[in-house]
């Protein structure tokens, strides 16, 4: 059992899960602040809150495919929670938690930057001086401790002003205003950080919680152009990135949804792999090797999609291959041609249950020799650096009598998705870099928006509804993985 000696071990979160702070410094409001709570176990969705355009005030459901009707803007409504507005806090408690990080050993931290924190608006003329040394200030931290911060652009968090002002990403001006963020904090941070990430889990961005477009759902058109827009403002961040800094490396992130056909039926098959180009394949094809795929112009030539270009478009995408790719695994799915059998969950897709694998009490199946699978088929399809920037396990964590959390099941499921990694690295030969956890303190499911469903080492003491003292207080995981890091995985030896 070993790993790279200078492989980055380390954790992951994001600035609207665990940041807080949403109206302090001279931060603007996000989409993102304007989602309710939710109970993933009890199936009670967050909302949206929303002013349509007749002025009247209603929420819909948060969904993975939410509709917003044209003229409708979110707004946020002192009648309900909104986690987060104060997640779990690390604005007012980020030298605490760097020091916890440092104290496990890491050597890497992914973080998001909010995007409102640096251009309130979105389109503002200058960007926001007390943002800008909040992040400065974090990146001195991590940089003191030896920490690389590993950097997300764009993490789920549209301006709301860009919006309501721009129906979001569905405009051009939008590519504009979130280069002129990048190169912002690409000159800002020179020489702090290395590592950057253009959008978190970019394939999931269909609907308006993520793009800001209206209609988007119902409008194939529409959405096809906000994608572009997306894609083509992650190639120019690239470019950007290198000739700010040669020394940065600019990678993607997307959610890898391993699937499994559920039989050897032909049919099944070419169900999984029509699966795979639009969930997983279209993203990466275009960020790694710079042009849309054949099968993605087939899609829009059936549909009547004509995409609005700019001269210089074809080459920005070619110019912006990204350097690494980064992805979140949590778990596997099964497709089908026909969709019989019983529905599995997983973030954000379900698929069939698989009756090969145990789920968790959120009912997201455990495939540890999945992250195997997702290894090997991402290194021998593109040939680049990979590091997973998101796995781990949502459960509710209790604290003992004797003031501990015994969350021996989060161990073993990390434990156990490591030594896959090893086997990849090892056995197979798959160039892996690095290592985040999701949630590596305590932070609010972004799916469901709860605080029980609890991924970190250290357990932050606040409730669904945003009662508590957010104390922080280590996990029995919290020493394991710090031995984990010590010995550069040694310690698995023999597992």
């Amino acid at each position: 059992m070993s790993f790279p000696k200078d492989f980055l071990w380390g954790g992951a979160t994001a600035a609207n899960q665990y940041e807080g702070g949403y109206n302090l410094g001279g931060k603007g409001i996000a989409i993102a602040d304007t989602i309710t709570g939710g109970d993933g176990i009890n199936n009670i969705p967050r909302f949206m809150t929303l002013k349509l355009a007749d002025g009247t005030k209603t929420k819909i459901h948060r969904g993975f495919d939410t509709e917003v009707p044209k003229g409708a803007a979110a707004y946020v409504d002192s009648n309900y929670y909104y986690p987060s507005h104060v997640a779990t806090d690390f604005y007012h408690r980020w030298k605490e938690d760097i020091h916890l990080l440092s104290e496990m050993g890491y050597k890497a931290f992914r973080l998001s930057i909010n995007w409102t924190r640096i251009f309130p608006n979105g389109d503002d003329l200058v960007p926001n001086e007390e943002g800008l040394q909040f992040y400065d200030d974090i990146f001195d931290e991590c940089i003191k401790y030896g920490i690389e911060p590993i950097v997300t652009l764009n993490h789920f968090d549209c301006p709301l002003n860009l919006a309501t002002k721009y129906d979001g990403w569905s405009s051009r001006q939008t590519v504009h205003f979130f280069i002129k963020y990048v190169e912002t904090v690409f000159k800002r941070y020179k020489g702090k950080v290395k590592y950057w990430m253009t959008f978190n889990e970019i394939n999931f961005l269909r609907d308006y919680a993520m793009l800001g477009i209206t209609e988007a759902i119902s409008n194939p058109q529409k959405l096809a152009q906000a994608i572009y827009h997306v894609l083509l403002a992650s190639a120019k961040a690239v470019k950007l990135g290198h000739e700010v800094d040669s020394e940065n490396k600019v990678g993607m992130m997307i959610a890898y949804m391993l699937s499994y056909p559920q039989t050897c039926n032909p049919d099944d098959v070419l169900a999984d792999i029509e699966f795979s180009k639009d969930l997983r394949d279209f993203y990466l094809d275009v960020q790694c090797r710079g042009y849309y795929p054949s099968y993605k112009l087939k899609e829009f030539e059936r549909q009547g999609i004509e995409l609005e270009k700019l001269p210089g478009d074809h080459q920005d995408l070619l110019d912006g291959v990204v350097d690494y790719i980064g992805f979140s695994y949590y778990n596997s799915l099964i497709t089908s041609s026909n969709d019989f059998g019983e529905e599995a969950g997983g973030n954000q897709m379900g698929g069939l249950k698989n009756p090969y694998l145990v789920e968790t009490e959120w009912g997201w199946p455990i495939d540890p020799i999945g992250l195997r699978i997702a290894l090997n088929r991402l290194w021998n399809q593109y040939q680049k650096p990979l590091m997973i920037v998101e796995n781990g396990l949502g459960a509710k964590d209790e604290i003992s009598e004797d003031g501990k959390i015994y969350d021996d099941y989060r161990i073993d499921y990390l434990e156990k998705h490591i030594i896959e990694m090893e086997k990849a690295i090892n056995i197979d030969g798959v160039n892996l870099i690095g290592y985040m956890p999701w949630g590596c303190i305590d932070l609010v499911s972004a799916g469901t928006g709860e605080m029980r469903k609890r991924y970190g080492f250290v357990y932050v003491d606040m409730d669904d509804s945003g009662n508590g003292s957010l104390n922080r207080i280590p996990k029995k995981s919290f020493y394991w993985y710090k031995e984990v890091i010590k010995t550069n995985g040694e310690i698995l030896k023999g597992k």
